[in-house]
């Protein structure tokens, strides 16, 4: 035996218990020369007793260290540290012949090994003395386990799950919506002839291309989705604890227009088209086959329908959808039509009654709909990336009028609202730049308006376009104020220069005494950083004369004018 594991034995038992432990520890000694196995004991107390040369080499803990030690404070590395407590206290408990299982452990030079377990008592008299704990390293059986695993759950040509794994992931995913009440979405996804790609670059091009598809599919989702290759050119995603349907049909966009971009097959690349079919639960079935076959009855559809599209499998769905699809369209005509026009309401000193700038207000003059309002479209133009171009126009109008004005004697600020998108947008600065410069009107007549989220989210695109606004003296308004969750010690880093109350504290102060108090506390929130204030929404006379009492500094509303392509201007002061 080793000089490091010759220990001494704990005092024994006479009689036939001590012969039986004589015979075990010569079994123990002979085991010293098996280098496969570690060999320990534990008394009754939970002391290691015994600790041979393979323990030291396993866990990485020698004899000297372990032997008089509790194998508690020795098992902190494993994974599973009260489990296995729980699971020695069971021998001692049950003196059943053995308990044999598998623990994950991580060493402490930090790497990690499975390791399979047997404890087996030592009895007297019906009670356990000591139990003899033998251990192998079995992490390379594991990882040819999971080798297997993965080789029988995946697709070998590109390494998505395969429909084993799918369907065992769509049974996982069903079971928790109907328990937490969620919804989710089953796409099925067929690429629009694709034979002719292995018919005209031949089948490896083809086993490149769809290895690709799979790479920019596995990008359109999250990582709590799932996307599948059930077979030749036919993949199927699903969509986890999703919102509802404008989301399944913005990923379904999001796929096409992936799938749309340039694919190497060959010598050529190609731009691929794709048919989606689309089912929801819990509107489109409860069970799994149900979702199955109406997302492939959907996908079908689409392939009627003149392919490269997708399809929901509720009509009301695929109705709603196509309206936002619709207006998507209608969207990108209207911009190239100038369809767009500019409402400017009046923003007024609550002291002298003066008009001291406006706010420009986008409409959408639709040919067939008449005049819509920003509520109607301006959701649908940001999740389509399309709030970026009406944007950059909109500040171009506004700046442009505003010049206008001042050249007529009436030199006001022009108030241009800014979405979240069109905020961390690149080009921002860029584009502010080019306004102001082709318009001929210095910074300080221009204030964009942010909402709370947009300046709250910290990011280094928004500081760096904070700073750039702060350079050129551009004007900067939190819009919406109350609405969000504000940091005063973030708001005191911003070059800020009024904050607006949001109407929905405005339509209340006259019937709703706590909205009532909460007008002062926003302006003395306002006088601590030093900002001007100005509510929107006044529509009656008692609503401003409440904030005039409160030192409201600016309003604009119904009461004062209604938005406008000519707004009443106050004349200048001689």
């Amino acid at each position: 035996m080793n000089a490091e594991t010759r220990q001494p034995p704990p005092p024994e038992p006479d009689g036939p218990g001590r012969a039986a432990l004589d015979v075990l520890y010569h079994f123990v000694a002979a085991l010293e020369l098996a280098p496969t196995v570690a060999v320990h004991s534990v008394d009754r107390d939970g002391v290691v007793r015994f600790w041979n040369h393979t323990c030291g080499q396993l866990f990485g803990i020698l004899a000297a260290e372990a032997v008089g030690q509790k194998l508690t404070s020795l098992a902190s590395h494993l994974d599973r540290e009260t489990e296995f407590a729980d699971t020695l206290d069971g021998v001692w408990r049950s003196g059943q012949p053995a308990v044999a299982r598998d623990w994950h452990i991580e060493l402490r030079d930090g790497s990690r090994r499975w390791v399979h377990s047997t404890h087996f008592p030592i009895l007297r008299d019906g009670r356990t003395q000591q139990v003899f704990c033998m251990e192998i390293d079995i992490t390379q059986r594991k990882r040819l386990e999971e080798q297997s695993r993965h080789l029988a759950e995946h697709d070998p040509l590109t390494g998505l799950p395969n429909r084993v794994l799918f369907l065992d992931r769509l049974h996982q995913v069903l079971a928790a919506a109907r328990r937490q009440h969620k919804r989710f979405a089953l796409m099925f996804l067929d690429l629009d002839r694709f034979k002719a790609v292995n018919d005209a670059h031949g089948h490896q091009a083809g086993d490149l291309v769809l290895q690709e598809v799979a790479r920019r599919l596995t990008g359109c989702v999250r990582s709590v989705d799932t996307v599948s290759r059930l077979g030749g050119d036919e993949f199927v995603m699903l969509l986890a604890d999703i919102g509802g349907a404008d989301q399944a049909a913005h990923v379904a966009a999001t796929v096409m227009h992936a799938l749309s971009l340039p694919i190497a097959a060959g010598e050529q690349d190609l731009s691929l088209r794709v048919s989606i079919g689309i089912s929801m639960y819990p509107g489109d079935g409860e069970e799994v086959e149900t979702m199955l076959k109406h997302a492939d009855v959907a996908m079908y559809h689409a392939k009627q329908n003149g392919r490269d599209a997708f399809q929901f499998f509720s009509p009301e769905m695929n109705a709603h959808v196509i309206e936002r699809i619709q207006i998507e369209n209608e969207l990108r005509r209207a911009l190239a039509n100038q369809e767009f026009v500019l409402a400017y309401q009046p923003e007024i000193n609550i002291e002298t009654g003066l008009t001291i700038g406006v706010e420009a207000l986008i409409r959408w003059n639709h040919p067939l709909r008449g005049m819509l309002l920003p509520e109607q479209f301006i959701t649908v133009a940001e999740e389509c990336g399309l709030i970026v171009p009406i944007g950059e126009w909109v500040l171009r109008q506004a700046c442009a009028q505003a010049r206008a004005w001042r050249d007529q004697g009436y030199p006001v600020v022009v108030a241009v609202n800014l979405s979240a998108v069109q905020f961390i947008h690149d080009h921002l600065v860029q584009a502010i730049d080019e306004a102001l410069r082709d318009a001929g009107l210095a910074p300080q007549f221009l204030d964009l308006e942010v909402t709370e989220g947009a300046l709250m989210n910290g990011s280094a695109a928004t500081i760096a376009t904070i700073d750039a606004l702060r350079t050129r003296g551009v004007q900067l308004t939190i819009d919406d104020f109350g609405t969000g969750c504000s940091s005063l010690g973030h708001l005191r880093r911003f070059p800020l220069s009024k904050l607006k109350i949001d109407r929905s504290f405005v339509d209340d102060i006259t019937r709703d005494p706590e909205y009532a108090a909460m007008i002062p506390a926003i302006i003395a929130v306002a006088r601590s950083l030093k900002l001007r204030v100005i509510a929107e929404g006044v529509e009656t006379a008692e609503q401003l004369r409440f904030l005039r009492q409160h030192g409201c500094d600016e309003y604009q509303g119904y009461y004062a004018s209604a938005a406008s392509a000519a707004p009443l201007l106050t004349p200048p002061r001689p």
